[in-house]
């Protein structure tokens, strides 16, 4: 699967030579992007956190060694001893601790917690990147839309003012088109500003202003119905990282209980230990006291099992245990809210998809019927049976429809991933998919002219 996710990728790669693509940008922003990277690290310390945690089942070893110089005072004077223990070594050993392997087990299902994060941070990554581009073509696509009416508003205004100045028509039909030229004006620096802020957000995930972009190719563009809402659902179910989350997060309060629970069990160690002392002894000795001078060596081994038994810790153990009850009820009850967020996630992006089908037919045949209307509109005016107010509308009405197409197109691929994002399936083939639609370069750098 790597193998053809990469081969799929190079492919896409090399047909964009000079503009970045949807692909590229992703692989930029998988990169760089410190959400995702910081994720990765978090995963990286909750396993290392698995070693830590077994430690308490292993063996303990220690060493140890001192030395040390007495000088006698007063009715010891002349006495001296030197002492040095040359080596002791510990031997500690768990029997029974259930606590610890309990321990262990958490460990590990947070560990797992952290893994489904950084799944979950990388499927974000993708669903970000792909709204943000589509955002930027979006705002390109408004753009130009509203330059063309402005331009037409214009070409309409100029026609208005020759005819008005030869007395064809009213000052009243400048002054119309006058104002309908001014709120384009208007409304282009608003979209103007909506491109920039788009290509921000844009800059935000991947860490790169692109000057260039793969725009949607209307010709290899393509709707699907996506699968039946109850195949959907039931997938969540299982694929959801967000929902297996908050379960492993439930049994790790279900496992927290049992460890709570632990402080009523007894706990055995098996201990050893062995040693080997040196004493020098010189100075003024007394023999009748039994000391005498001259180095001597003693040792011993030690080993044995200690039991520890619990009895009563002044409700300490009773309270912990509670606690943790009280902790798997919260959890089973965020379980069910986020079932239920998921549920609510999918059902709307699956409508969302399923009106943007609807709508991208509904506005292709507006935008058929509004040039038809512009056509007619202007021709009716030429001839004095239609007005200019009926010739703006008009305008103003083409390209309304075609910015509404526009917006539907957009709508359909944020919510394809959508859909995906919230079943818990969205991957980087997707964006392959979605890459096959793009064609033809744009610049992101406009100008207001």
């Amino acid at each position: 699967m790597k193998k053809t996710l990469t081969f799929l990728i190079g492919l896409v790669l090399s047909q964009s030579v000079f503009a970045e693509n949807l692909v590229q940008v992703y692989e930029q922003a998988k990169e760089t992007n410190p959400d995702l990277r910081s994720s990765l690290a978090e995963k990286e310390k909750a396993y290392s956190a698995i070693s830590g945690s077994r430690a308490s089942l292993l063996p303990q070893v220690g060493l140890s060694a001192s030395y040390g110089v007495a000088h006698g005072r007063r009715d010891t004077s002349g006495q001296k001893n030197k002492s040095g223990n040359l080596y002791q070594v510990t031997f500690s050993q768990s029997i029974f601790d259930y606590s610890n392997w309990k321990a262990l087990d958490i460990t590990k299902k947070q560990a797992s917690i952290s893994d489904m994060s950084y799944q979950y941070q990388g499927q974000t990554l993708i669903l970000n990147t792909s709204v943000a581009y589509f955002n930027v073509l979006k705002a390109l696509d408004a753009l130009s839309f509203i330059d063309a009416q402005k331009k037409a508003i214009y070409r309409q205004l100029e026609q208005t003012r020759q005819q008005h100045q030869v007395g064809l028509v009213a000052i009243t039909d400048v002054q119309n088109a006058q104002a309908n030229y001014d709120l384009t004006v208007a409304q282009q620096v608003n979209a103007l500003n909506d491109l920039n802020n788009a290509i921000e957000d844009l800059r935000q995930v991947s860490g790169r202003f692109y000057s260039t972009l793969a725009s949607i190719n209307t010709n290899t563009f393509k709707t699907e119905s996506p699968k039946e809402i109850s195949t959907l659902l039931k997938q969540s179910q299982s694929s959801n990282l967000n929902l297996l989350t908050m379960r492993l997060n439930q049994d790790i309060a279900r496992e927290q209980i049992k460890l709570a629970q632990a402080g009523h069990m007894p706990t055995a160690n098996l201990d050893a230990s062995t040693n080997l002392n040196k004493n020098d002894n010189y100075g003024n000795y007394s023999m009748a006291g039994g000391q005498r001078n001259g180095k001597t060596f003693s040792g011993n081994n030690k080993i044995g099992v200690s039991v520890n038994m619990p009895i009563f810790s002044g409700g300490a153990t009773v309270s912990k245990v509670e606690q943790a009850q009280h902790n798997f009820v919260s959890f089973s009850e965020k379980v069910e809210s986020t079932n239920r967020s998921v549920v609510n996630q999918v059902r709307s992006s699956y409508n969302n998809i399923s009106s943007s089908i609807s709508a991208i037919k509904a506005y292709q045949q507006a935008v058929v019927s509004a040039q038809s209307s512009l056509e007619a509109t202007s021709s009716g005016y030429q001839v004095g049976t239609r007005t200019i107010v009926d010739v703006l509308n008009a305008t103003t009405q083409l390209y309304s429809a075609k910015r509404n197409l526009s917006d539907a197109k957009y709508t359909y691929l944020t919510s394809l991933l959508q859909l995906k994002y919230s079943v818990g399936t969205l991957t980087a083939d997707d964006l392959v998919f979605l890459n096959n639609m793009l064609g033809k370069e744009v610049s992101t750098i406009v100008t207001i002219k």
